[in-house]
């Protein structure tokens, strides 16, 4: 009977346990009750790199169809951003990149250097346990390198108004007092505990990979030095916090002025001005896979529909084969952004554009090689218009652009039915 007793009550315990932690999905919690629980969240495991390829613990090869949302943490509602990390899913998508960072005021999530706002780091807490509850994978930027959210040169005024001697923003790359507060936000970040969850952000395995900044440039002279450096320092530093994440860059991939056999890729002799170098900056030992951006539209506004498309198919290409034979690492296409302009013969700028960089990652992907996925700049959902630029679209208004990344999701996960590894729940019977 007393043994009875005991299971019983241990039952009831379990039960009110569960109840509690799923009655506290809202930012509020049950009666303003919240129970983070590590052990009751959706099973999910690390990825790591294998050469050229992104794998699960267990070998199987990964492939990411994905899309930037970077407005995840700053959203006023917990309930779009649940609806957008559904959309997402249920265009097959398993990787979604979102800022990390919001820098300078009290709105902020690093109100000034040290300090948090709570209620912003909590937005971010509900973004990463959503994410996993979605099946959905992150890509989580640390910094700006403009002005938007803060950035670079938020850091700069902070170091300023504590009365250091430095006056460009680039500054940000090589003074001490500076990289200094960039490793104690980083260190803030990593081991943050999930309000939500329990989990550390350090632990996740909902979070892919560390971004360290949103397309760096570095356009003082003599600072692409600096930006190397920051790299390797900065990699290097969170590799000793964290060694179950990949780390990336950000990079836009313009190759720097002294790789003359690739400045004819670049969109233009301004590109090879910005500090930055694709293969030097993505070749430190630290840096798990590179990361690529494409806009033909902004970087080559005067060329017309079918010159972006020869661009744009040779600077894929380009980047493929550097980290296929040259950085012998994965490449991830992070940002693709392309305007919405019908043409004549009925097809849409936007979806023709994105049929380049899909094909081209499949064939990739297809002969083992380093082609790793892409990621749509950037899916909205309704009720988002003061997040919207003019790459921005809502996917369900958009059928061609739907279609086309369903098609992408599916056949690439069709690549894994020889390994056995297909998730039932991707929405590819019809496709």
């Amino acid at each position: 009977m007393e043994r009875r007793l005991y299971s019983v009550v241990g039952f009831v315990l379990l039960a009110t346990v569960v109840y509690f932690h799923w009655a506290s999905a809202g930012r509020g919690g049950w009666l303003g009750l919240r129970i983070p629980i590590p052990w009751l969240q959706p099973r999910m495991g690390f990825i790591r790199r294998n050469g050229t390829h992104f794998v699960e613990m267990d070998g199987t090869p990964v492939y990411f169809n994905g899309w930037n949302s970077y407005w995840l943490m700053t959203s006023e509602s917990e309930a779009t951003v649940s609806v957008m990390l559904k959309r997402g899913r249920a265009m097959g998508m398993n990787v979604c990149r979102t800022w990390a960072f919001s820098d300078g005021g009290s709105n902020a999530l690093q109100i000034y250097p040290g300090r948090f706002n709570e209620r912003v780091f909590q937005a971010l807490d509900f973004v990463i346990y959503e994410a996993r509850r979605n099946n959905i994978r992150l890509i989580l930027c640390l910094v700006n390198n403009l002005n938007a959210f803060g950035g670079k040169a938020q850091y700069v005024r902070w170091a300023q108004a504590a009365g250091v001697n430095v006056t460009l923003a680039d500054s940000f790359f090589s003074h001490p007092n500076v990289k200094q507060y960039y490793r104690d936000y980083v260190k803030n970040i990593l081991t943050r505990k999930n309000s939500y969850s329990g989990v550390t952000y350090k632990d996740e395995p909902a979070i892919f990979a560390w971004e360290l900044i949103n397309e760096p440039r570095c356009l003082s002279n003599s600072c692409a030095p600096f930006l190397q450096a920051w790299i390797a320092e900065m990699a290097s530093y969170i590799k000793t916090l964290d060694q179950k994440h990949l780390i990336t860059i950000g990079l836009e991939g313009f190759y720097g002025h002294e790789r003359t056999k690739k400045l004819g890729v670049n969109p233009g002799k301004w590109a090879g001005q910005l500090g930055s170098d694709f293969i030097q900056n993505s070749f430190d030992k630290n840096i798990d896979f590179a990361s690529v951006h494409a806009y033909p539209d902004s970087w080559i506004p005067k060329a017309d529909h079918n010159e972006k498309i020869k661009y744009l198919s040779n600077w894929v290409d380009s980047h493929l084969s550097d980290g296929e034979y040259i950085l012998k690492k994965p490449v991830l296409f992070s940002e693709i952004g392309s305007w919405s302009e019908a043409r004549k013969n009925g097809s849409n700028h936007r979806e023709v554009m994105l049929k380049v960089v899909y094909d081209k990652v499949f064939e990739s992907a297809s002969r083992g090689q380093a082609g790793a996925g892409a990621l749509v700049w950037q899916l909205m959902v309704e009720g988002t218009q003061r997040y919207e630029d003019e790459f921005s679209f809502v996917a369900g208004q958009h059928p061609d652009a739907y279609k086309l990344i369903l098609q992408q999701s599916c056949r690439l996960r069709n690549l894994l039915r020889r390994k056995g590894k297909v998730s039932k729940e991707w929405p590819c019977s019809n496709v």
